[in-house]
Order: structure tokens, then sequence, then C-alpha cells
């Protein structure tokens, strides 16, 4: 409103024929009469619309249609006014230096400054929000390392928060303002990012009017040719400063690529590795006990990505030391669009092999709001939750399930008195938890000696109900062992994996993989590995050859 007010009055008071400027003949006037030095200039022409386009990346945060209206209805009248004000003012005084002379009071001039950059500061924050968006993306595709994201909404999945970006962020705007020292320099690099997101679009945008909406292939070569060769034409006039800033650019992106680009290779082969050397159900179940294999008392659970099979470094733990524990639970967690998953959705159970195997499989589902391995009875509840499944098996597979790959949705079991009720609300007791919560002191207890207070670690403790006529001696003997496994106690195997390249490779396979083991090392760690008591962790590491 200020800036407009500020060119209204210019327009008025120097040259109120400066609105018919606006008018496509002086610009085919222009572009008629161009010699490189015009030509040139297109670049900076390009830094008029340099904050503008920003809104357009709060889509995550806001609607199409609001946008829509507040760029109509306001910023582009806005900037007319504004514009066509300045180079009103600049016709009467040519030897003007700097465009703030054109607001008419000095008093104002001031206050113009304070709007400035508390102007700059929402047009940044427009830019902010953005790439934590686009980071937001690329790590749902496996192109960027692991970062912690904070979902500030539970109603909007956009609304995100990365705090890793944000220190970057501000560290590369201070890196660039004092290596430029100069807003010339600046701006030819802003105005090549901002044509460079352009072109970009319009890309992207004829591939969506070709594939996505199916529309002829000529209307998407016609929005490409238009639109593209305007954006072709400011593209090249930035080119043309390339060495007066734009390059920065150009080395922020190699860079950013490199990053992305090594990630997601490298991610893309130890996913495909797994997939290729996964064992069948079978291995473990039929084959590994004629290998001399023993099962040792108490819980393993075996967290993995891959949902079916045995995963590689597992069947490579069981090759050099053949022991595994009664009972095994193969545990994969999955994240949906969605703010939170209800506990009675959150867990899928089924079994890997015949019954007497006592291995399971739990696929722990969650939406971006949730905080599962945020308490200390998660494992808790899928041993709960593989109990009610024991005893819900024989009834519900039938009508939920196909006979190959049998998985049933189990919820987190709700405590009423002693006993644990199933999804459906009938009063089937399944597994209830004994009179008290035992706490034991933690492992990871002060070994110094130092008198502060210990970690300590709740553990519960699992009993059978009462005998009751409508639960099978099979169901109780296996609940049954379920509990005496629980009690013998607990161990957590997590596969660290070591990529190598072979030998013969080509320099870029070897700079991806190497680029890749160092982001790995020093990006945040997975999520399943917090919260995982030291002392009963097995990490198996294994090396992937690609």
């Amino acid at each position: 409103l200020f800036i407009s007010g500020v060119g209204l009055y210019n327009i008025f008071h120097c040259d109120p024929q400066i609105i018919y400027a606006i008018s496509p003949l002086y610009m085919y006037r222009f572009m008629r009469s161009i010699d490189i030095t015009s030509w040139r200039s297109l670049g900076s022409i390009l830094l008029c619309i340099a904050g503008s386009e920003a809104m357009f990346a709060d889509l995550g945060h806001f609607s199409k249609k609001s946008i829509k209206v507040t760029f109509v209805c306001l910023i582009y009248p806005a900037l007319v006014l504004c514009y066509a004000g300045q180079a009103a003012f600049i016709s009467k005084n040519l030897s003007v230096t700097h465009l703030t002379e054109s607001v008419p009071s000095r008093s104002l001039r001031h206050v113009f400054m304070v709007l400035s950059l508390c102007a700059s500061a929402v047009g940044s924050q427009a830019t902010i929000t953005a790439s934590f968006s686009i980071i937001n993306q690329c790590l749902a595709l496996g192109c960027f390392p692991r970062v912690k994201v904070i979902h500030t909404s539970d109603k909007i999945h956009g609304q995100v928060y990365i705090p890793d970006v944000n220190w970057v962020l501000m560290v590369l705007s201070l890196a660039i303002t004092i290596g430029f020292r100069d807003t010339a320099r600046i701006g030819y690099a802003t105005g090549m990012a901002i044509i460079f997101g352009m072109l970009v679009t319009t890309c992207l945008m004829s591939l969506v009017i070709a594939l996505h909406w199916e529309k002829s292939l000529l209307l998407s070569a016609c929005f490409l040719v238009c639109f593209g060769s305007i954006e072709a034409m400011y593209l090249s006039a930035c080119l043309m400063n390339f060495h007066k800033g734009a390059w920065y650019l150009v080395l922020l992106l190699v860079f950013t690529m490199t990053i992305m680009l090594a990630w997601h290779y490298g991610t893309l082969k130890k996913y495909e590795f797994d997939l290729e050397n996964k064992v069948s159900s079978d291995w473990l179940t039929e084959l590994s006990p004629g290998l001399g294999v023993s099962r040792v008392p108490g819980i393993g659970f075996i967290y993995t990505d891959i949902v079916t099979g045995i995963p590689a470094f597992f069947s490579h733990f069981i090759t050099n030391l053949p022991a595994y524990h009664q009972v095994l639970i193969f545990v994969s967690f999955k994240s949906l669009p969605v703010p939170c998953v209800p506990p009675s959705q959150r867990y899928l159970i089924g079994r890997v092999g015949a019954e007497e195997y006592k291995v399971y499989r739990c696929i722990v589902r969650y939406g971006y709001c949730d905080r599962i391995r945020d308490t200390d009875d998660f494992e808790d509840h899928i041993i709960r939750s593989i109990g009610e499944f024991i005893s819900r098996e024989e009834s519900d597979f039938e009508a939920l399930t196909s006979p190959k790959g049998r998985m049933i949705v189990v919820g987190c079991p709700t405590i009423d008195g002693n006993a644990l009720i199933p999804l459906n609300g009938n009063t089937t007791t399944v597994v209830s938890t004994s009179l008290a919560n035992n706490e034991t002191q933690s492992p990871l207890g002060d070994p110094s000696g130092s008198g502060c207070a210990p970690a300590r670690r709740k553990k519960v403790r699992f009993m059978l109900p009462p005998n009751s006529p409508i639960m099978r001696v099979s169901v109780r003997e296996e609940l049954q062992e379920l509990v005496d496994a629980r009690e013998s106690g607990t161990a957590y195997f997590l596969g660290q994996s070591h990529l190598s390249v072979r030998d013969g490779s080509n320099f870029l396979k070897r700079f991806l993989v190497m680029t890749y083991v160092f982001l790995d090392k020093n990006c945040r760690e997975p999520p399943v590995a917090l919260n995982i008591p030291h002392a009963a962790l097995v990490e198996v590491g294994m090396v992937y050859t690609i």
C-alpha cells in the first residue's frame, strides 16, 4: 500500500502519461531496436518481479484461491503503480542515483526504509518455508540426507519446520552478503534464480499437460514453445551477467545436486541390494534348523525396511552365529500422509512360517504427528498386539485376509482393569498385565559411581488370564510361550551397512559412493535407532559391494 501510494503521487506529480507504458506496443518497440546493451538489461528487468513470485511458494501453507485473489487484487496493481511512479520520477530527474529519492518527503524515506526491512523479512520467510516444503518432498523421494522435520500443524500436511535447513539458509545468506558486498551482484544471481525456476516450472508443466491431464502432445508443445521461448530469452540475458555474480548460483546448484544425486544413488543401491539378497521365509523356518541353528530364550526384535522375506543382514548374522531367539518379531515402520494413525489401525501383524516357529512380522504405521518411539513401552504394545493377533487368528483370517501372507490389523490394546480389549469391541481376554509395573534399573545406569541418579526404564511383565472356556489349548500354549520369552529378555537387531565399490569402477561411481558414505555417517540417525537401550542393541555390520 505504501509503494503504490508513492507511485500514484509520482504519476500525477511528474508524468500522468506514463501509465500508457503498460501497453505491449512499447515492449515491441524496445525489442525491435534492441542491441547488446539493451539485451543485457533484460536480466535486470527480472528483478521487478523478484519477491512477488515467492508468494506462490506458499501453496503448502495457503489455499490456491487466497493466493489468486491476493495477487490479482493487491500485488499486481501495487507493482504496476510502484514501477510506473518510479519511471515517471526518473523521466523528470535523469540524474537520480537512488530510487529512494522518489519518496517525496525525507521523513517518509525513513518510514520507507523501515517498511523495506519488514518486507524483506516477510519475503524471505516465504522463501524459507518454500525451502522447507521442497526439502520435505525430497526426503519422501529419497533424494536428500536425513534431517529432522517438525510438523507444526496437525491439520495441514505441508506446514513443516526443518531446523538444520534453517541454519544452513542463515549461513548462506550471511556468506552472500559478506562475500559480494554489492546489491548489483546479488541482483544478477537473484535474476538467474528466478528465470531458472520459471523455466523448470514450464518444462514440468508441459509434462503435466501431456501425461497427467492426458491432453494432446501438440497442446503441450505449444505451451512449452510459447512460455519457454520468452523465458529462454531472459535466461540468455542473465547468462551475459554470469561473471558478475550469477556464477555463485551455478556453484550452489552443482553442490546441492551432487548431494542429492549421491544420496539418491546410494539409497537406491542399498535398497536394491536388500531386495536381491533377502532370503525367503522358508530359509529361516525350514533350512536353518538343518544347519545346526539353535533357539535361545527371549524375544528378538529385528528392525528392517523390507516387509517381505528375511533381510540380508539377519541371514548374514545367523550364518556366522547360528542361533536366534525363541520368538522373533520383524518390525517395519511405514509412514502415512496423515497427522495421526488411530491406535486401532496402527499395527499390521502376521506370521512368518508355521505356528511352531514363533516368528512374526509387525508393520507399524504412523502419521507425521505421531511420536511412537518417544515412549518406553513401545515394544510392550507390540507384544500385546501379537497376543491379540494370536487369539483372533483363527476366527478373523477367513474374512479379512488371503491364505498367503496372512496379516491382520491389530490396534494398541486398551486396558480395562487387568484385561486387554480387542479391536472389535468384544470382551475376549488376550493377555493381561501383572498387578504392578516393576521398575528395574536400566543397563545404562551410571557406572562411574558419582552418585548421580541412575537412568530407569519401565519393564512390564505379562501373565495369562484365568482359564477361559472360549480359549483353545493351542492358543493358550502359544501365549504362554510369548510371556515366557518376554520374561527371559529382549534384544534388538539393527543392520549397519557399509558401501564399497567394486574394483574397476569409474570415477563418477566412486565419487558418488564416497559422498554417500560421508553423508550417511554425518546426517541424522534413522528414527528407529532412537530410544533403544544400548545394552540390548545388536548392530549387524554388512558390506554392500556395488
